[in-house]
């Protein structure tokens, strides 16, 4: 895969993903943990990094996050952790989720691209569309948390153009 489409993708996934960090960051304790908000905001970052990290695998097959968190989050009961992620715990995750979107971004090829994603709950799309998928989804999140933000404390984050760093 030509070197601009890669350099492209990752400035604007890697954006969406520092947008969802700069949310994380100016969280305040007390909305962070508040539990009587639906939806509440560290769960809401919590499902953002999870799909992130599942859908760069590509597949549900053989597909485990990291400790502590578990496969709870594809049951379609809609099973909530049973704790509030510390924003820590959830950094960290972020972290995963970026160092990981950007390898597979660096390894990416045309056959990787063309290849066939299907998961149990109706989504099959290629490869290459699933990653347009997943930006916008961490997209999506980013801008409800932001908006949340800017209801409760009247600030919010600004707009992350392109990603800070480079392949």
């Amino acid at each position: 895969m030509e070197s601009i489409w890669k350099e492209t993708l990752w400035g604007q996934f890697g954006a969406a993903i520092e947008m969802l960090e700069n949310a994380v960051v100016a969280c305040p304790e007390e909305l962070w943990k508040d539990r009587s908000r639906q939806p509440e905001f560290w769960y809401m970052v919590y499902h953002t990094l999870f799909y992130l990290d599942l859908y760069l695998s590509g597949t549900l097959e053989g597909f485990a996050p990291p400790a502590p968190y578990n496969m709870d989050e594809t049951d379609p009961k809609g099973i909530l952790p049973e704790r509030v992620y510390t924003k820590e715990e959830l950094r960290d995750y972020l972290e995963h989720g970026r160092n990981k979107c950007r390898a597979v971004i660096e390894a990416l090829t045309d056959e990787r691209a063309r290849e066939r994603c299907r998961f149990p709950w109706g989504m099959e799309m290629s490869f290459a569309e699933l990653m347009l998928v997943n930006m916008r989804h961490v997209q999506h999140h980013a801008a409800q948390l932001n908006l949340i933000l800017r209801q409760t404390t009247r600030s919010a984050p600004h707009w992350v153009a392109r990603a800070k760093s480079r392949l």
